[in-house]
């Protein structure tokens, strides 16, 4: 065999090893990464549900509190004592959690019975035509949140309409100055309204001067 052809086997050899080395270190890389655990998805979480504090310190009589009840309604049923502003939730064993509310004012209080027909978390506000008829001023629409009339929360009432909300005036709990609808801090309205569901049945009782209040 002649010189040069010693020397061209001797290339092919060298890069057919050069090539199996190579193919070698780019299986081995490829397993080193495929072998890796695969990065976690970024975990999403719900947004922080807005501050729900209530500054006002609310009178003792006012404080959502359990108390004695003696109404004659079925557990789970909702009582507003318009005259004493005063929202019971009947529970079992003659007892009742109570809480402090705001009413209509002079003209604007009603009675009867109703149901839950829907509930709302921050719902958006949409003044009645009604209203806005007494108070062109009001603006037509606003966004749910912090700075919304109906609070926190809000359960509507049949057909009506007429809402138990919550409120951004802390300060309106206990008095009669609605146009109609039950307002509660909102701290409140979000503790009744994880108590409730659609159809739940709601008995307002008529104005009046206010009385004692002994569990109705």
């Amino acid at each position: 065999m002649s010189i040069s052809n010693r020397r061209l086997r001797f290339a092919a050899a060298i890069t057919v090893a050069a090539g199996l080395s190579l193919a070698a270190t780019v299986s081995a890389q490829a397993f080193f990464l495929f072998d890796q655990p695969l990065p976690r998805a970024p975990q999403l979480q719900a947004p922080a549900e807005p501050q729900v504090e209530d500054s006002v310190e609310q009178p003792s009589r006012l404080k959502r509190q359990v108390v004695d009840y003696r109404g004659g309604e079925a557990p789970g049923t909702i009582v507003i004592d318009t005259p004493n502003t005063h929202l019971y939730f009947v529970l079992p064993g003659g007892k009742a959690m109570r809480y402090g509310i705001g009413v209509g004012r002079e003209g604007f209080t009603w009675s009867g019975v109703q149901t839950i027909s829907r509930k709302a978390e921050w719902p958006d506000w949409t003044p009645p035509a009604e209203m806005l008829q007494r108070q062109p001023y009001l603006p037509r629409f606003v966004a749910g949140g912090p700075g919304n009339p109906l609070g926190a929360r809000a359960m509507y009432l049949g057909s009506s309409i007429y809402r138990i909300h919550g409120t951004n005036v802390p300060s309106s709990i206990g008095t009669q100055v609605s146009s109609g609808c039950i307002r509660m801090v909102n701290a409140d309205v979000i503790d009744l309204y994880s108590r409730v569901s659609i159809g739940t049945k709601v008995v307002v009782l008529p104005g009046g001067p206010r009385r004692m209040a002994r569990g109705l």
